[in-house]
């Protein structure tokens, strides 16, 4: 072959290279002289899963680490109770300072127990002989429970609406792991009577069914447990309450609501809690003008020397 042959054949050789390789050179450059890009590598990457909503202080469950200790009232109403008069801050702190006095070894839990829906003596429009409260005042008083590490209940006063029907209502409420509930069937009455002229009554079966709504609530949203208070000013206010499940997900306080000075409110506690399911736990309310027409009201050591010990004890 030829010296001009074999430098024909050379570069024929040369650029059928180039070409095959995608007229890259041997170096990994292009024929303008730029780096051919890398190859990407794939990465890992580790996601760290949200840990699920705890209770105000912390934990999931209310009991055996927490004492509730609060206030009930609503804006406006002093006659209500305690948490209706003046500023709600000063309020709160005021319960967390008070509360302290019942701690007996347990965190305290401060409590806003908000009359929610509000019962009357006249049907109103819808003939239920109850209303409901502004939302903006739910939401001033969910504010100021997650401010102070509180929980707020929503107490229902249903008149002759169910309490199904208006625990329902606040479902969106429900959802937050600082709110629970407190009913008041003292106030709940059938058709055809009038809230305030008889004393109104529920079943263990209607208490039981707004459990079984909220556990299902908690189970959805993987909220931490819910504090339901039922509050009892005589034996006869609720009946059947053996048909009630105990359910993991709610945790159940029986405030006992009896009016007087010490003797008799002991006397009531004593009647009410020895035959009360195995569920319930023990709460205690005293009612600063009412008791105080009977003498003084009764010491944080009077309270806790009641038996069983309460696990909840309210002022209004």
């Amino acid at each position: 072959m030829t010296a001009t042959r074999r430098r024909a054949a050379a570069a024929y050789l040369l650029v059928s290279g180039l070409l095959a390789a995608g007229c890259q050179g041997g170096d990994g450059t292009d024929r303008a002289g730029t780096s051919a890009p890398a190859k990407a590598t794939p990465t890992t990457t580790t996601t760290t899963p949200t840990p699920p909503p705890e209770l105000p202080g912390g934990g999931r469950t209310v009991f055996p680490d927490y004492r509730l200790f609060g206030y009930s009232g609503q804006p406006g109403a002093p006659g209500q109770g305690r948490l209706g008069i003046g500023d709600l801050d000063e309020r709160v702190v005021e319960i967390k300072q008070r509360g302290k006095n019942f701690a007996h070894g347990r965190k305290i839990m401060p409590v806003l127990e908000l009359i929610s829906t509000v019962v009357h003596g006249s049907p109103g429009k819808d003939g239920m002989y109850r209303s409901r409260i502004p939302d903006e005042q739910i939401q001033e008083h969910l504010a100021a429970a997650r401010r102070h590490d509180g929980m707020l209940l929503l107490n229902i006063q249903p008149g002759r609406a169910d309490f199904l029907a208006e625990v329902k209502h606040y479902e969106r409420y429900l959802l937050d792991p600082h709110v629970g509930l407190a009913l008041d069937p003292e106030w709940a009455v059938k058709p055809g009577q009038v809230p305030g002229r008889v004393y109104g009554s529920t079943t263990g079966a209607e208490l039981d069914s707004v459990s079984q709504y909220v556990a299902t609530l908690v189970k959805r949203h993987d909220l931490p447990q819910k504090v339901i208070v039922v509050h009892q000013l005589h034996r006869g206010i609720i009946t059947g309450q053996d048909v009630m499940k105990r359910r993991s997900q709610v945790a159940w306080v029986k405030s006992i609501d009896g009016i007087g000075g010490r003797g008799a409110k002991i006397d009531t506690w004593n009647a009410i809690t020895p035959d009360q399911p195995a569920l319930f736990h023990g709460g205690f309310k005293l009612f600063y003008e009412e008791d105080a027409q009977h003498g003084p009201l009764m010491t944080p050591g009077e309270v806790m020397a009641l038996r069983p010990v309460p696990e909840y004890v309210l002022y209004e």
